[in-house]
């Protein structure tokens, strides 16, 4: 009986420590959130973009080598 208290409160404690830690949380505003979204997209085009690159570059040299 007392392990199931145990757990129960151990249970609770992890809630509201939860429940705590998420009101410290500071959300962006729209505005940072549209910004940082943007910069995520440009950054994930160019990356992709350099990788392709890089791809064709060792597939070239590939090639290049076997013929």
């Amino acid at each position: 009986m007392e392990e199931k208290t145990a757990k129960k409160t151990k249970k609770a404690s992890f809630f509201k420590g939860l429940k705590a830690e998420f009101k410290k949380i500071t959300w962006p505003n729209k505005q940072s959130l549209a910004k940082q979204t943007v910069a995520t997209l440009i950054i994930s085009v160019f990356l992709g973009v350099v990788i392709k690159i890089i791809d064709w570059i060792i597939q070239y040299g590939v090639e290049f080598i076997v013929k």
